[in-house]
Formats: structure tokens, sequence, C-alpha cells
């Protein structure tokens, strides 16, 4: 082996050494983000509704303390929003829920109120994804502290139970048994907020309106008139955020056809006016 032939192979070796050093010191990190945040705040907001919490502010911060998002509640004082973000930042800067700490100072602690940007009042928790604590979040305003806590452990769980969910497949058999009959491939049970029907008309049917369903269709075969739009006539609910009616008085009237789509978002009457032939579509329902 020659002399050069020598230096490049060390050359080699030196830089892979440096280079498998390097990935050593950089750790992969979790961050938050807007929409994550967004989710944390939907999440309080949905316990606040079903605990009928009057109002509240919700704030989340990243892994400095920097506020990504807030929502303040109707009803809420205006103090709420500067007192919640003073919880999600003590939570998240001192990795612990703000109820430690007001534990703390009333056993007698007190000294611990002089530091600075330090919120020691019930509300706050770190928001923690797979150990690792990316933000916290901060509730004010509710009916108490423990309720304030209750929100904000809502929001941080709604990220910290996030799994990662199996692909879905359906193969050509199964979607074309669907379709012959008209039925459901994907029921939203997955926690997801979608879901997919294999759909089969063959005759006109009931005004639809869906409160919390936006439903997106993709004509594979055949021809329908739709109405949408309008007002329902005798509209009677048929389950939770469910309603039929016999017929729409106004609405905009359309020819659906093989390769179209339409959507029609949530709480908008839909009807099936006329159907020729057996009429085949998509439906991804999204919530």
């Amino acid at each position: 082996m020659n002399g050069l032939l020598k230096k490049a192979i060390l050359c080699a070796v030196l830089l892979t050494v440096s280079a498998v050093a390097a990935v050593a010191q950089i750790a992969e990190k979790k961050s938050l983000t807007l929409e994550g945040a967004r989710t944390v705040i939907a999440a309080a907001k949905e316990y606040a509704r079903k605990a009928n919490a009057p109002g509240g502010v919700i704030a989340v911060v990243d892994d400095g303390g920097n506020l990504v998002a807030l929502e303040r509640l109707d009803g809420t004082f205006s103090a709420g929003a500067n007192i919640s973000i003073g919880k999600a930042k003590t939570a998240v800067m001192f990795k612990k829920p703000t109820k430690v700490f007001e534990e703390i100072i009333k056993n007698g602690r007190t000294a611990m109120v002089a530091l600075p940007d330090f919120t020691p009042l019930q509300g706050g928790v770190p928001i923690a994804v797979d150990g690792q604590i990316i933000g916290g979040v901060g509730v004010s305003g509710a009916a108490s502290a423990q309720q304030d806590e209750e929100l904000a452990i809502a929001g941080a769980d709604s990220l910290s139970n996030l799994k990662t969910l199996p692909v879905s497949f359906f193969d050509s058999r199964t979607v074309t048994d669907a379709f012959s009959k008209g039925a459901v491939l994907e029921d939203g049970s997955n926690g997801e907020n979608y879901m997919v029907h294999a759909s089969r008309r063959e005759k006109p049917g009931l005004v639809e309106i869906h409160e919390l369903d936006t439903d997106i269709i993709y004509v594979l075969d055949g021809t329908a008139t739709i109405v949408t739009g309008g007002k329902s006539v005798d509209s009677k609910p048929i389950g939770p955020n469910e309603f039929r009616g016999t017929s729409v008085d106004g609405g905009e009237t359309r020819e659906l056809k093989k390769g179209d789509v339409l959507i029609v978002p949530k709480g908008t009457p839909h009807w099936f006016k006329q159907v020729d032939g057996a009429f085949l579509y998509y439906v991804v329902k999204v919530r």
C-alpha cells in the first residue's frame, strides 16, 4: 500500500469518526406546533363543555415558555389571560404541575414567591410526548382551581396520548362488495376525525343535515340530481346532530356524474332528489 493510499484511508476514517461524534452530540428533539397547540385547546374546551365549566382562558406555551396559542372562553374575567400564561410558563419551566408549588408555599416555603416569572397557582401542567416535555398548558377562570387543572390535564393528554395508527387498506374485492350494497369502509372508531363510506343509491332519499360532519363526495359511477342549501322541510332529528327532512325549499340543484367531486359543509341540507339507476360514490365524512 503506497503512502498516498494510506493517507486517503486515514482521512476517511477520521471523517467517519468525526461524523459519528457529531451525531452523538445531537439529540432528536420534538417541538410543539401551532396545530398541536390548537389540539390542546380544543381538548380542554371539549372537557369544559362536558363539565359545564362556566368559562376559562386556555394558554399553551412551547418548551421555552413562549406563548403559542391562547383562547378565552365567553364570560371569563380579563385577568385570566395573564394568569393562564403564567401557569403554563411555570409548569414548563419547572417541569411540574403548578399545583405542586401552590402546596409547597401553603406549607410554609413562601420565599418561592420571589422567583421571577413564577405563577404558583393550580391549573398549569407540562405537555409531554414520548417522555419529552414539549410545552405547557395553563387554565384560569373555570369554576374552581381544581377544574382549572382538570381542563389543563385534558388538554395536555390530547397530545401525550397520541399514538401512531396503522395504515388502512381495503382490497378491490372488499371495495366492490361494499359498493354492491352500500357500506362503511372506515367508521371513525380508530379515533380519527373522518369516516369513509362506499355509498350506493338507486332511488331518491331524504334531506340530510349533518351538524358535525362535512361530506366530501366523489362520484364513481352513474348520475343523480342533488339539491344543496335552502331549508329542509319537515326536518326531524334521527340521532345526535343528525336531521332528516322530506324535501328542500330553495337551494341549488346540480347534476352529478362520474368523476365529479362535491363538498357539502357541515350543517348544509343536501338531498338526492333524483337518481338514475345505480349511483355509486365515495363519501369521506370529516368532523
